[in-house]
């Protein structure tokens, strides 16, 4: 009976939220000067442009090879230099393994690192290096020390506290209760974060070019400025290869890590 009572509820709270999710999109289209008129206005440019790039420009293969190996140098340096960092302080992060006066500071300087995207990390060291790989490695090196530092600090929060517990109870010191007791549990699941790092660098890697920090992206820049679009097509689709390939190779191995 009083399931019955409380479907018109259910209905109700569902008719309300599909309202204001309506609501929220149509003050967002006004706000942004957004509408349905202006998208079917360039159906017309977009396929223009999709013409334009068939077929990818294959003799321009050559010249992307390069940058694409550039990039992929990237996103393991970064990918591999961010890990290092990121171990200690997820560490410092975690509640079970350090007190709160550690845990929060630590916890609020890897927020705000999280808080800043890739593409602005970059063009921050662009402004710094100049323009080359080296601005693009410092800026996946913070992006993927900020992913890899807080999903490790959750996996070590739910680490089995039983041989903490019994290694602190012969008097073990704090060094041997993370080396003994924490990595073993934690390594195999930081290991399969340290990949989905690499597999997520990749694909940014590719766009941090945009704003000269080295790789395939400045490739984009360059042909999208010329308005080759046979050649940005080739190198849409070599990058899609690239990232496929990575995220199927890295997938197998997480799932035997885990």
């Amino acid at each position: 009976m009083s399931t019955d009572n409380n479907r018109p509820i259910k209905r109700t709270k569902t008719g309300l939220t599909i309202l204001l999710l309506a609501l929220l999109c149509w003050g967002s289209a006004i706000r942004t000067d957004a509408s349905l008129t202006t998208l079917i206005n360039g159906l017309p440019q977009m396929g223009d442009l999709l013409i334009e790039m068939v077929p990818p420009d294959i003799q321009y293969f050559s010249d992307i090879i390069k940058p694409m190996l550039d990039t992929i140098r990237m996103a393991l340096i970064g990918a591999t230099l961010g890990a290092l960092l990121a171990f200690p302080c997820a560490l410092f992060s975690a509640n079970n393994l350090f007190p709160k006066f550690i845990t929060i500071p630590t916890r609020f300087v890897l927020n705000l690192l999280r808080t800043i995207p890739d593409l602005l990390l970059a063009a921050i060291f662009v402004a710094i290096f100049g323009i080359g790989l080296i601005p693009g490695i410092f800026a996946l090196t913070l992006f993927s020390f900020g992913i890899i530092a807080k999903l490790t600090y959750e996996s070590m929060e739910a680490i089995d506290n039983g041989p903490l517990e019994a290694m602190t109870a012969v008097g073990a010191n704090k060094t041997q209760w993370i080396t003994y007791g924490v990595i073993p549990q934690i390594a195999a699941p930081f290991a399969a974060y340290f990949l989905y790092s690499f597999e997520i660098n990749v694909r940014a890697a590719a766009i941090l070019g945009l704003v000269g920090a080295g790789g395939v992206g400045i490739m984009f820049d360059h042909t999208l400025k010329l308005l080759q679009y046979a050649q940005t097509s080739m190198l849409i689709l070599l990058t899609l290869i690239v990232v496929v390939l990575i995220d199927f190779i890295t997938t197998k191995v997480r799932e035997q890590l885990l």
